[in-house]
Parts: structure tokens; C-alpha cells; sequence
């Protein structure tokens, strides 16, 4: 029935392998869901920083000096008008 053997042939070296394997990756994963769940930062993510959301009135007057919207009399006049307040 055995062909002569003694019924543990060369698998049985890969069975004793794959059961190491085995055990040492649910080890691992074991160690590493530990890990994962008593960090500090578990599952709070950070936003980024914001800048000031509500730019200030010159910075939208640069920004319409610079795209053309207003002449550079307009700009120089809205600038001292801010700057007098």
C-alpha cells in the first residue's frame, strides 16, 4: 500500500515548512495589528495647515493690479485709502 515506504515521503519536509510559515505570518500579523491599534495617531488623519483663508483688501487689489483689472493710479489710490483707515 506504501510502495515500500514508511509513509513519510519528501512532502512531509514541505508540510513541517508550510507549518512554520504558516504560524510565523499569523504571528506577524498578530504583532503588527497590536502595533497598528496602540499607536498614538491610530486612524487621525491630519489636515493640512491652512493659510489665511480671507485675504486681506490690498492683497486683492495686488492681485488686481497684477491681472490688468485696475490701472496703477487706481491701485496707488486704493493702497493710501487702506493704509489712512
Amino acid at each position: 500500500m506504501w510502495y515500500g515506504g514508511d509513509g513519510m515521503g519528501w512532502w512531509m519536509l514541505w508540510g513541517g515548512l508550510m507549518m512554520v510559515l504558516f504560524w510565523g505570518g499569523v504571528i506577524a500579523l498578530i504583532v503588527w495589528g497590536v502595533q497598528t491599534a496602540t499607536r498614538k495617531d491610530a486612524g487621525q488623519a491630519q489636515p493640512p495647515p491652512r493659510a489665511d483663508s480671507s485675504p486681506t483688501a490690498l492683497d486683492i487689489a495686488k492681485r488686481r493690479y497684477a491681472r490688468g483689472d485696475i490701472t496703477r493710479e487706481e491701485f496707488e489710490q486704493i493702497k493710501t485709502d487702506l493704509e489712512d483707515q
